[in-house]
């Protein structure tokens, strides 16, 4: 994963910032940036500020799990974000009426799969040390089974494959090129 993949993922198009907690093991993404894919608002950031608002003045207390990060801004300087793992975000999803609404939520959680398959197969390198490539197959293979186990988990929570034809393309002439 180069230092772009891990900073930015997209979402039909549109830039969403992210990051990586090595002490959590947990995506954080862009709160602003998740709005803006859902609304379609040419003022993302007001858009937060309100629904902030209104979901404080409801007393829902997921905004409280939303916490400032410094991510790179749009003018190349590093700003305080708010941000908000997968669990937060796809509460806060829940709250913006969008036809994207579903799609997103899906998208997280193959993020998160993507992830897990990725730091399955690292640890179950890192304890076996594979000599030779059959060796680093089967090490990639087990990490893939892993993370097979947990989509499936995702899958049966939400009733919606996390993996589709469609997405599958997308992802797959990304790895080509």
């Amino acid at each position: 994963m180069n230092d772009t993949e891990k900073h930015l993922a997209i979402f039909e198009g549109k830039q969403i910032r992210r990051h990586w907690d090595e002490n959590s093991e947990k995506w954080f993404f862009s709160v602003v940036d998740i709005v803006a894919t859902l609304s379609g608002s040419i003022s993302p950031l007001e858009y937060w500020r309100k629904l902030k608002e209104r979901l404080k003045a409801e007393g829902n207390e997921t905004v409280t799990k939303c916490h400032a990060l410094k991510m790179l801004a749009a003018d190349g300087k590093m700003r305080l974000t708010d941000v908000a793992d997968t669990e937060v975000m796809l509460r806060l999803i829940q709250s913006i009426p969008s036809p994207n609404a579903e799609p997103l939520k899906l998208w997280l959680a193959r993020v998160g799969y993507e992830r897990l398959a990725e730091t399955a197969t690292t640890e179950i390198s890192h304890k076996k040390e594979p000599k030779g490539l059959d060796q680093s197959k089967k090490v990639a293979k087990e990490g893939g089974s892993i993370a097979g186990s947990a989509r499936r988990q995702i899958e049966k929570k939400t009733s919606k494959l996390a993996v589709t034809s469609d997405n599958w393309k997308i992802r797959k002439s990304k790895l080509l090129s």
